[in-house]
């Protein structure tokens, strides 16, 4: 709340480059509730499952980075994951 106070646009949550463990899905869903703006989350996405269970608490945007270095088929694998939270997203509506 405090970034939103400051008249931060948007908030990024990063475990870190190359992070062995994303950002919990708890710590997401909080910083979610918390603010209005949109929530960027990176490091440590490197399947897509984690990237599922960041979307899912509420995450606007993943990113993905050294994942791709290490796994090429990484990138489908990802956008697969975001197509169908985004399908469920919208049968939600």
């Amino acid at each position: 709340m405090a970034g939103e106070m400051l008249g931060l646009r948007l908030m990024y949550l990063d475990a870190g480059s190359g992070a062995q463990r994303p950002v919990p899905a708890s710590v997401i869903s909080a910083v979610r509730e918390a603010t209005e703006v949109p929530l960027i989350v990176g490091g440590g996405i490197n399947t897509g499952e984690k990237a599922y269970t960041a979307l899912e608490a509420g995450a606007d945007v993943i990113v993905i980075g050294n994942g791709i270095e290490h796994n090429v088929g990484l990138l489908p694998e990802i956008a697969q994951c975001v197509k169908a939270f985004n399908q469920k997203s919208l049968k939600a509506i």
